[in-house]
């Protein structure tokens, strides 16, 4: 389970969808002998072009994936997998803006019944390059060097397949016993995603960022219409890291199953509850893990992108967290706390990444909490109502089952909704 953490949870600039992408066009860019880009054509996956649409990408300024893929070529690192911008410089963005405005790049839609996956090929004098993605955002799969191939990936050496093989061998309470007993040296690399989230949280509060949720509540703390208490803290501390995130802030995020926001709503209410009853590091470690682990646990049980707003389940494990930092030792609080999630969240949708996501992390946070509130007092939503459950595992997969069947059509609902916008 630690090396799953070690996969799944990672620094990622920007909004993992145009990430991955740039990530493919800077691998591509990489292999070409000349620096002189031509043209850049990229296919994509429905879900993809989705989450690609309306968010910003970091240090450019724009929205969308033709900025994403152009940068990704012009400055992107191919080494640094989801950090793959955190390094572009002016020159870079002016250089990719130029190849749009010379109409050089193009990015369609390649139907395909893969939710992740992306391709890119990019030509420069006479030679060219490509890189196909699929199923996990840094996932390459094929890399073509005029059009011969020099790397390909079966479906058996993917990370991501590992790390689902792993967790359908776990449970809730097989992850809480583990968190329990094992070594505060071997997880203490987990702090690193309260560090980053928590600056990237900061950086949403100092400056204006996409929607500016939190600067709005904690504007309605100071005119008397929300109280400064913890469950305000807990949202506009979490929603301040996704306004950033989304508003195309130039700082990672410790992502979570691919997706910064899912980092953000695993870690951040976790962080504030920590600093609320002052918790030393080995405490915020093992509250963490519980958080981050129980979210790729619920993730696994899904498509990778799906019309389910993953920052719900993510969620769950901070609910997790949170129970475990005020109440250690109280399992059935953790599984009552998830089970009110469950009957409080189901169905929210993601209608693609933009900075409206920092609203539905938001209301995540703040039903986390609730639940917490609510499994303390030894009060859960029952099995007799909803898709809910006695059994936490079975209201997870109850959840999970509907983001994988019959939540399809709503997707693909999603997608035409999106694709028909004048």
């Amino acid at each position: 389970m630690i090396e799953v953490l070690k996969r799944q949870v990672l620094p990622a600039t920007g909004c993992t969808e145009p990430i991955s992408l740039a990530f493919a066009s800077a691998v591509a860019a990489k292999y070409l002998t000349k620096n002189n880009i031509e043209r850049i054509e990229a296919k994509v996956s429905p879900n993809l072009m989705k989450n690609g649409m309306g968010v910003t990408v970091p240090s450019t300024g724009m929205v969308g994936l033709p900025i994403a893929v152009a940068v990704g070529a012009i400055g992107g690192d191919a080494d640094a997998g989801l950090d793959v911008l955190q390094k572009i410089t002016a020159a870079d963005v002016v250089r990719a803006k130029e190849l749009l405005q010379q109409n050089c790049v193009s990015v369609s839609i390649l139907p395909t019944d893969k939710p992740l996956y992306c391709e890119v090929k990019i030509y420069s004098q006479g030679d060219s390059a490509r890189v196909c993605i699929e199923d996990h955002h840094t996932n390459i799969i094929l890399i073509e060097h005029n059009n011969e191939v020099v790397f390909q990936k079966s479906n058996s050496q993917s990370d991501i397949n590992h790390s689902v093989n792993i967790m359908e061998q776990v449970s809730i309470k097989v992850i809480y016993d583990f968190v329990s007993k094992i070594d505060f040296d071997d997880i203490k690399f987990i702090l690193k995603a309260a560090e980053l989230n928590d600056a990237l949280s900061k950086e949403g509060l100092a400056q204006t960022y996409g929607l500016s949720i939190a600067h709005i509540l904690r504007k309605q703390v100071s005119r008397g219409l929300l109280s400064d208490d913890l469950l305000t803290k807990i949202m506009i501390r979490t929603t301040a890291a996704s306004d950033a995130r989304m508003g195309g802030a130039a700082l990672p995020a410790m992502s979570n199953s691919g997706s910064g926001n899912q980092g953000i709503a695993a870690t951040m209410p976790v962080v504030v509850i920590a600093d609320y009853i002052d918790a030393d590091d080995d405490f915020l470690a093992r509250a963490l893990v519980l958080s981050h682990t129980i979210a790729i646990y619920i993730h696994s049980k899904f498509p990778p992108l799906s019309a389910l707003c993953a920052a719900s389940t993510a969620s769950m494990g901070a609910a997790a967290g949170m129970v475990y930092l005020l109440d250690k030792g109280n399992f059935d609080a953790v599984n009552m706390a998830i089970c009110n999630m469950v009957g409080d969240l189901t169905g929210i949708i993601c209608d693609g990444a933009s900075n409206s996501c920092a609203l539905k992390v938001s209301t995540s946070a703040s039903s986390a909490f609730k639940s917490v509130l609510m499994a303390l007092d030894d009060v859960r939503v029952t099995g007799n109502e909803g898709i809910v459950c006695d059994c936490v595992e079975s209201s997870i997969n109850n959840l999970c089952a509907l983001a994988s069947n019959s939540m399809r059509q709503t997707d693909a609902q999603i997608i035409e909704i999106m694709a028909s916008k004048p």
